[in-house]
């Protein structure tokens, strides 16, 4: 307790550490909200909740990581060739699991992705080891405020990839066919079936251009901080305090609760220790189900 408080005390005597633990947290943030934009897709398009969204993450940073080591590319190289090598996994895997759940019950879809997501993690560790991984970008690291709040640019970078990657999502959403494809699909797959879109096609494409995001984010992870074979799962749970959150296709809300879970873990491992930071995320995820109950029973007392 006494080391709580006297944290606590720190930032209150020295309050530009809270800007650099904010700074911090935003650009962590902005990669969960990347990702978390993912799952979105899939659960809005196909109802499928998909647990297995952290190991897709953990793939893409694994691609670029062998990719660099074992070839010789550049790292910022990975981010768009883990995009296209996951793209092909994240067809493979709706053609072989995924199409065969996804007009089944909730749990046999929460089922399904929990193994995949164990598959997942197995295969990584047998093929690349248990040790964590990373890759070095020899990029200089920006100090202001007397050394107070430390800006490395390798992070900026990796936030302005993460942003451009989100841009280039949307846009391609509102204005391409089949963008608009799958949000006609999210609102009314059996009108959209009526209506001559191939919805089949639409759930494919949409599970693997979920797949390529969050093969592009891994790719951006393993620049800035460090991929592990079983450091899917808290990635997984990121998401979906994220998607909770913000609610399905509200994107700008799936920003803002990425970037909120991020300032809340970088405060939470100050104070508690970074021990901590896991459990702020699963104290989130309760308190944002324990909101949307509490509204949903409202509205159940306002109808009756």
């Amino acid at each position: 307790m006494d080391q709580i408080l006297g944290n606590i005390g720190l930032l209150i005597e020295f309050p530009v550490v809270n800007l650099a633990i904010i700074i911090e947290g935003l650009m962590i943030g902005a990669l969960f909200a990347l990702a978390a934009y993912g799952l979105a897709l899939v659960w809005g398009v196909m109802n499928v909740k998909n647990l297995a969204q952290g190991d897709f993450v953990i793939a893409g940073g694994y691609v670029s990581w062998w990719l660099v080591n074992n070839i010789g590319m550049h790292p910022l190289l990975g981010v768009p060739v883990a995009f296209v090598v996951m793209w092909g996994i994240g067809w493979a895997t709706y053609k072989l699991v995924i199409s065969r759940v996804i007009e089944r019950d909730l749990f046999t879809s929460l089922l399904a992705t929990f193994g995949l997501a164990i598959m997942m993690a197995q295969i990584m560790n047998l093929m690349f080891g248990s040790d964590t991984q990373s890759l070095t970008l020899d990029m200089p690291v920006l100090e202001f405020a007397d050394g107070f709040i430390q800006l490395p640019m390798a992070k900026v970078l990796g936030v302005l990839m993460a942003s451009a990657l989100a841009l280039g999502v949307v846009l391609f959403m509102k204005n391409s066919r089949m963008g608009q494809a799958i949000r006609a699909t999210a609102q009314d797959a059996r009108a959209a079936r009526v209506l001559g879109i191939d919805t089949e096609k639409v759930y494919a494409f949409t599970f693997s251009l979920n797949s390529a995001i969050c093969g592009a984010a891994g790719a951006i992870i393993v620049m800035v901080w460090v991929i592990q074979p079983f450091y899917g799962i808290t990635y997984s749970i990121r998401a979906f305090v994220v998607v909770t959150a913000a609610g399905l296709g509200n994107l700008p809300g799936v920003i803002a609760a990425g970037l909120g879970i991020g300032a809340a873990e970088q405060y939470g491992g100050h104070i508690f220790g970074i021990g901590y930071q896991q459990a702020i995320a699963v104290i989130i995820l309760l308190l944002v189900l324990i909101v949307r109950l509490l509204q949903q029973r409202r509205n159940r007392q306002v109808l009756q």
